[in-house]
């Protein structure tokens, strides 16, 4: 056990020692959190994302297909059969204006926000992978929108 925390500790005090030896160029800027409807609204659309997930693989994907962002409804990928539960860290959610989808040349139109998810890849009743990552939802209109995953191979 002694040996377990001595070796926590060096990689700690290391990875701290690192960090504050590195600079980071450019001028911060506070992140822009979203309005109280907006977080609802994206709350919402993971809640109902994750239902549509307990049904199955043809309602998660009848899910990520009406709520596909319209500018990019064509831009879908199948799953072959997975399903996700994301789990979003709202603490973290915050405006993203920059950012814009692989391969398109502007902005989705809306207010774009990112959040820290945890996501599980699942295949009937079993885990496949789990992973944490960030994740994008647009706010248009008065409802949430997302961009289907699309698996790596």
């Amino acid at each position: 056990m002694r040996r377990v925390w001595g070796t926590a500790l060096v990689l700690l005090a290391t990875t701290t020692a690192a960090g504050c030896a590195t600079a980071v160029a450019g001028k911060p800027v506070a992140a822009v959190s979203a309005t109280g409807q907006d977080r609802s609204l994206i709350t919402k659309y993971f809640a109902d994302l994750d239902d549509a997930g307990t049904q199955g693989a043809g309602a998660q994907r009848d899910f990520l297909r009406r709520t596909q962002h319209p500018d990019f409804a064509s831009a879908t990928c199948d799953l072959g059969g997975l399903t996700l539960r994301i789990e979003p860290t709202m603490s973290t959610l915050r405006t993203d204006p920059k950012w814009k989808p692989e391969r398109a040349g502007k902005p989705p139109r809306g207010t774009v926000y990112v959040v820290a998810v945890s996501v599980w890849i699942r295949r009937d009743t079993a885990t496949l992978a789990e992973q944490i990552g960030s994740q994008r939802v647009v706010v248009l209109d008065g409802k949430a929108y997302g961009f289907t995953p699309c698996p790596t191979r």
